[in-house]
């Protein structure tokens, strides 16, 4: 809803709102809500709550994809641990999302959603969605050394990526015999569990621990072949 929906709301004679652009935002956005779980979320809030662990987790995968080539003076110059570098990358992006979380507080106040107890499970899924972050990075970095156009395909396939994890639409919206494909995306399955969080709906315990053993497993796949291919870092980059 744009700024001016609200002043248009308060401001403008009930008469005159019907022609005003802002107004049409303002009515549209308080009709347009979801219901995920059951509870009417405004949609503005609903999409919010998903950019915000969205944006982060694809800011950290692009900056640690690129690390590696991007310290390419460092890497050959110094010895130590190259895993430091994407954990770098993700450690900055996580700073970067400590902002837009106060925006999202600012709107979950201004919609008034109450908090619950299952904000206590958020800590867990922000480390768990910036662990999974790491985990594709490091492997895209080691990746990006030797075929250096994967820094052109990064931003596609996060873009496509997007569209697959329950950021724009809940994941009900789906067709239950296609719904399994959200369910092999953590993210799909993060998301969601944010938006539980938040609003006080109930988690879908299942695709969480999907996605938890899906993070593990990629993460410990990525550390494996990360050691294997530094020793070479310093002789192709």
């Amino acid at each position: 809803m744009c700024l001016g929906g609200i002043v248009v709301r308060h401001c403008v004679r009930p008469e005159d709102r019907r022609d005003n652009p802002c107004s049409h935002a303002y009515h549209r956005d308080r009709r347009h809500e979801v219901a995920p779980s059951g509870g009417q979320v405004p949609y503005a809030l609903f999409v919010f709550a998903g950019l915000v662990p969205w944006t982060s987790f694809a800011n950290a995968v692009g900056t640690a994809g690129n690390s590696l080539v991007n310290s390419a003076g460092l890497v050959t110059k110094v010895f130590f641990p190259r895993l430091l570098v994407p954990m770098a990358a993700v450690a900055a992006s996580f700073v970067d999302f400590l902002l837009p979380c106060g925006i999202l507080l600012g709107m979950l106040v201004y919609y008034r959603v109450p908090p619950t107890a299952h904000l206590a499970l958020l800590p867990v899924l922000v480390l768990m969605t910036h662990l999974f972050a790491l985990a594709v990075g490091t492997r895209l970095a080691a990746l990006n050394v030797k075929y250096r156009d994967v820094r052109f395909v990064l931003p596609f396939l996060i873009q496509i990526w997007m569209f697959v994890s329950s950021v724009i639409l809940p994941s009900t919206s789906v067709p239950a015999k296609y719904r399994w494909i959200l369910v092999l995306n953590p993210m799909s399955g993060f998301i969601e569990g944010y938006r539980s969080a938040l609003f006080g709906q109930p988690f879908d315990w299942r695709s969480l621990a999907i996605a938890t053993v899906l993070t593990a497993a990629v993460f410990i796949y990525s550390a494996y072949s990360f050691r294997k291919a530094e020793r070479v870092f310093a002789d192709i980059i």
